[in-house]
């Protein structure tokens, strides 16, 4: 397509490329385009097949078609492609950033080809190309200003800077900023993966974090795996010694083997996890990755974008100081009649703001408008009073504005201080001057202050985080004064750092003494995406559990590498598709929800696997070892799949249960976990044993009947162990479980007893009076169970006194 195009000096100057040239270098850089691996659906999906999860889920699955119980096959299946389905769907629906960063990419340009003007698909564009850019254009690759006066250029999505930035001829524009004003000529530097913003999108694509929830899973399912196989192999043993007939033996084995591997563990917490999920977007806090909640719950700091996010990025009249006007309005109502709305430049924006009175606006008219120039450094504008009177206004840097006025004495110090001062607090100066009539001197009227304020949110936010243990950290592009500034406004210390201490190699360790600072720091200033990047990585290597919140292309890389990547309101589609949280409300505050939901989020899964350890253990030792002392089967195979399905209905209620709110981040503790599931469990197998010889000796049953005891009694008592894992504190006191948990539980209970009583062909029926002794016995087992639980609690604090805050535990925790 041809463009027509006026003529000008750079016309007569430039032919551009030819076709044949930039067929050549096309070939030889490749497209104007970030270029990705792809993976195919089918990889991707049978990804979630394979691995040591998947392969525990699909052991179960064929020993399961081994013994022909298809119940227990179809149900373990179904399993399997649950947490298949729901990984899956995550990583297609959320984990592409590189797609999104594409869209940001300007689709098309103005280029010059074989000396004619040509509008062509962005991608196209090679090195040595010339394209003219101009207001509202997205710049198409990186690229030096050839001629022309100059451009302003918002590069905060790509930098941070919080204000446009004035380009003149000879220097760079980067890919993916947004023209403010002007119009100019550029000779293509860069394309593709060469250009800064490519560069971002490559660093999104190194990025990679290993989930803890995955590792604690992982690590349960292998203890209570472990366990289950040495007591099979030593049961299998001893009973063929006996000369136990070896199918009925192998039959039993497999499904006590089956029944005992921890099966439904990844789907109870996914469906934990997904339940937290929906209550948060109820919140305005959308999850993109289920294990992010884990993440959030343990996150000890969170890295902090500062434009966009903790300030509005939004330029706000600061104060005023007034020399020849009579008031601050008068001050406004001159700049703004020195200014031109329709530009929609920021500055120009916040000065017409300011104004109380529209209509007195409204009632100048502007007969000439110079714009702003980065050699004059002010605009100027002709303009006419309702009386017919011809005047000039200008604004623009105080020094230019003062040396006009003249300015002498008292008054250029008084200019100068207010400059500094304004400086000195990272605001951005303007100085504003008028000429009347046929006045050969201009009058300095006053200087404004600009700045880019917090949201109101922040600063109690920030503050609100403190007190749950989490550190804000703040990273800026913006410059070091402007940092410390801001910094203060929202209650930060001052101890801001800039880039330049960073390593320049995204890969290198820093020493000690410099992890140590970067870890210690309340603050980065004038700081790059990679520098971001290497901040949240230099912090992960520290041992802390990271969080990142951002809402440009230069934030998607340390978003994506971020144990917690929160893109916030308003956020970019290549931040949103980055983070693991995307915030649909304006502010911070929602954060802190997601903090609160997310603790008790994981004090519902630490409770599911202490219980699950705990039954693990209890079955799979009494079982064993009653039939290693006993010599028959304390519990038959359609018993156990029974008791499974029973278990597994009040299981599920636990994603909605109610758990206290700790005020520190809490982590995966697997000695706590391991430790206190194995003390109850152990429990739980005396107390099993107790019952038994209750049944045999006092009550002389019969061997189906033991059976039946044993069945109720394991169904009863392990409902109850799931109250007595719930909490580090007697299950008696608050929070009381929710009552979806409570009938839940209650109706599998009754659906066990009415099995025990009457059988239904099943099992052999037990009397009434023996299944209120059950009960009896259970309830009182609880008791001793929470008891013990209590007791191995405060062991494992007396162990390490000095240790209770989370950072003491997780340096005791498998994950350190």
């Amino acid at each position: 397509m041809t463009e027509s195009q006026p003529g000008t000096s750079a016309d007569r100057q430039y032919t551009g490329l030819s076709s044949e040239e930039a067929a050549q270098r096309l070939q030889q850089y490749g497209p104007n385009a970030l270029v990705t691996k792809k993976v195919s659906l089918f990889k991707l999906l049978f990804g979630y097949f394979w691995g040591p999860i998947p392969w525990m889920i699909e052991v179960a699955a064929v020993l399961s078609a081994a013994v022909q119980h298809w119940v227990d096959f179809y149900i373990i299946m179904a399993l399997l492609l649950f947490n298949a389905g729901v990984g899956f769907w995550q990583e297609f629906t959320a984990g592409n950033a590189v797609e999104a960063l594409k869209k940001e990419l300007a689709q098309q340009a103005r280029v010059l080809r074989d000396g004619k003007w040509l509008v062509i698909n962005a991608s196209g564009l090679v090195p040595g190309d010339i394209v003219r850019i101009r207001l509202g254009d997205v710049v198409p690759a990186d690229a030096k200003l050839v001629d022309g006066d100059y451009i302003s250029v918002d590069q905060s999505a790509l930098t941070g800077e919080s204000l446009p930035v004035t380009k003149k001829q000879g220097e760079d524009v980067l890919s993916g900023t947004i023209v403010k004003q002007g119009e100019v000529l550029a000779e293509v530097t860069a394309t593709g993966q060469n250009t800064r913003f490519g560069k971002t999108a490559g660093l999104v694509e190194q990025a990679k974090t290993v989930s803890h929830f995955q590792k604690a899973v992982l690590n349960i399912g292998n203890y209570l795996i472990y366990v289950s196989l040495t007591l099979v192999a030593i049961l299998v043993l001893v009973q063929l010694h006996r000369h136990t007939p070896w199918l009925d033996l192998v039959q039993f084995a497999l499904i006590l083997t089956v029944a005992s591997i921890p099966v439904a563990m990844p789907a109870v917490l996914s469906m934990t996890m997904a339940v937290g999920a929906m209550l948060l977007s109820k919140k305005k806090a959308i999850v993109t990755r289920l294990e992010s909640i884990e993440e959030m719950a343990s996150m000890d700091i969170i890295c902090s974008d500062k434009t966009g996010t903790l300030t509005q990025n939004k330029l706000t009249l600061g104060d005023i100081e007034t020399f020849e006007a009579a008031d601050a309005q008068e001050v406004l109502l001159m700049a703004s009649l020195a200014s031109r709305e329709e530009d929609r430049d920021a500055i120009d924006s916040a000065v017409i703001q300011g104004l109380t009175d529209n209509e007195l606006l409204a009632s100048f008219k502007q007969s000439k408008f110079v714009p702003f120039d980065p050699v004059h450094k002010r605009t100027e504008a002709t303009v006419l009073t309702p009386q017919g009177d011809t005047f000039l206004v200008t604004k623009g840097a105080p020094q230019v504005i003062m040396e006009m006025a003249k300015l002498s004495g008292d008054d250029l110090k008084r200019a100068d201080k207010a400059v500094n001062a304004f400086a000195a607090q990272g605001y951005r100066a303007l100085g504003v001057g008028i000429k009347k009539g046929d006045k050969h001197d201009w009058s300095f009227l006053g200087i404004i202050s600009l700045f880019d304020p917090p949201r109101e949110d922040s600063k109690k936010t920030i503050e609100m985080a403190r007190e749950y243990g989490v550190h804000v950290k703040m990273v800026t592009g913006d410059n070091l004064a402007i940092a410390k500034q801001i910094a203060g406004k929202l209650g930060l210390k001052s101890n801001i750092l800039k880039s330049d201490i960073l390593p320049r190699d995204i890969k290198t360790i820093p020493g000690d003494s410099l992890g140590q600072e970067i870890e210690e720091a309340d603050g980065f200033a004038e700081v790059f995406p990679e520098h971001k990047f290497s901040i949240v990585k230099i912090i992960q290597g520290r041992n802390h559990i990271t969080g990142m919140t951002g809402d440009g292309v230069n934030d998607a890389p340390a978003l994506k590498q971020a144990d917690v990547g929160i893109a916030v309101s308003g956020a970019t589609d290549a931040a949103r598709a980055a983070a693991d949280l995307v915030l649909t409300s304006p502010g911070l505050s929602v954060i802190i929800t997601a903090i609160e939901e997310a603790r008790r989020i994981f004090e519902r899964m630490n409770s599911y696997a202490i219980y699950r350890i705990s039954e693990t253990i209890r079955i799979m030792v009494y079982v064993v070892m009653a039939m290693l002392l006993f010599n028959f089967y304390p519990i038959t195979a359609i018993m156990i799949i029974l008791l499974a399905f029973l278990n597994d209905i009040p299981i599920m209620a636990i994603a909605y249960d109610h758990t206290r709110l700790e005020q520190e981040p809490v982590r995966w503790d697997m000695h706590s976990v391991i430790a206190v599931g194995t003390a109850m469990g152990i429990v739980g197998v005396i107390g099993t044993f107790g019952m038994q010889l209750l049944a045999m000796d006092w009550l002389k049953l019969s061997v189906p009947e033991i059976q039946t005891y044993v069945f109720l009694q394991l169904s009863v008592a392990g409902h109850l162990v799931l109250f007595v894992a719930r909490s580090k504190d007697h299950f008696w006191k608050r929070p009381w479980p929710a009552p979806v948990m409570v009938w839940s539980t209650v109706i599998t209970k009754v659906a066990a007893t009415f099995l025990a009583a009457y059988g239904f062909g099943f099992i052999t029926p037990i009397t009434w009076p023996e299944i209120a002794l059950i009960w009896g016995y259970s309830i009182c087992s609880a008791f001793v169970t929470d008891l013990v639980k209590v007791q191995v609690y405060r062991h494992l604090r007396h162990q390490a006194p000095g240790e209770q805050h989370f950072i003491g535990r997780m340096k005791r925790s498998l994950f350190s």
